[in-house]
């Protein structure tokens, strides 16, 4: 099966994808027509195994009731350590994107190339403690680079200020790859947190409790892409 992802070119202008780890899944298809309604680009899906993280989250089936039944780019992060194991179900469940962690034990070249093989756009990420220029080799294969701003696996934790120098030099080498490659960031982002992630050089950012959690997620929205936009 080859799809033909939802998930726009990188195109310089400041994204927002809701995590809907942090949606009430009682729920889930109000809060995800509002989010849609609101202004979110895309929708960002935590996928969690129990051993590259402690948690467990969402399967595909999550994702396949989802697809088509959103205008949204599914933008699905893997946090598990196998991603060979899971990447072509969440494809076939009509992922946009999938991303996997640099650090799984799996081989990268060999992973990023399976997604592409389903027509599925390739996303890799690093964990604030992971030296970014692991990221140079594998440019090539890439249609986005995650920076997590926070130690993955829980919701609700603050953005790291270390985060900023590793946002930097994921920028910089996105602009040497010479490709055009999107820069996400993921982890306590809100609308105090938003300027320094797009200030640093992020031009995607996942954002959950300041969203879902929030008295209205629409406004929340907005405002964040508001504080990310008067840079």
């Amino acid at each position: 099966m080859i799809k033909t992802s939802k998930m726009p070119a990188a195109n310089g202008k400041i994204s927002i994808a809701p995590s809907i780890l942090s949606a009430d899944l009682f729920r889930l298809g109000e809060e995800v027509k509002s989010v849609q309604d609101g202004g979110a680009d895309w929708l960002h899906v935590d996928v969690m195994d129990g051993h590259f993280v402690p948690n467990l989250s969402f399967g595909p089936s999550v994702v396949s009731s989802l697809n088509g039944k959103t205008d949204l780019p599914l933008d699905v992060h893997l946090m598990v350590e196998e991603p060979m194991l899971f990447i072509e179900a969440f494809a076939r469940a009509g992922a946009d994107l999938l991303t996997v962690h640099v650090e799984a034990k799996d081989e990268i070249v060999g992973a990023l190339e399976f997604i592409k093989s389903f027509g599925v756009k390739t996303g890799l990420s690093i964990k604030p403690d992971t030296d970014p220029e692991l990221i140079s080799p594998l440019a090539d294969l890439l249609d986005l680079v995650l920076v997590m701003s926070v130690q993955p696996g829980f919701g609700g934790q603050a953005f790291l200020p270390s985060s900023e120098e590793q946002i930097r030099r994921v920028r910089d080498i996105i602009t040497r790859s010479g490709r055009n490659i999107w820069l996400e960031v993921d982890g306590g982002i809100n609308a105090q947190t938003a300027p320094l992630a797009a200030r640093a050089g992020a031009d995607a950012l996942v954002a959950g409790n300041a969203i879902f959690k929030a008295a209205d997620p629409v406004l929340a929205l907005k405002q964040i892409r508001q504080a990310a936009s008067d840079i």
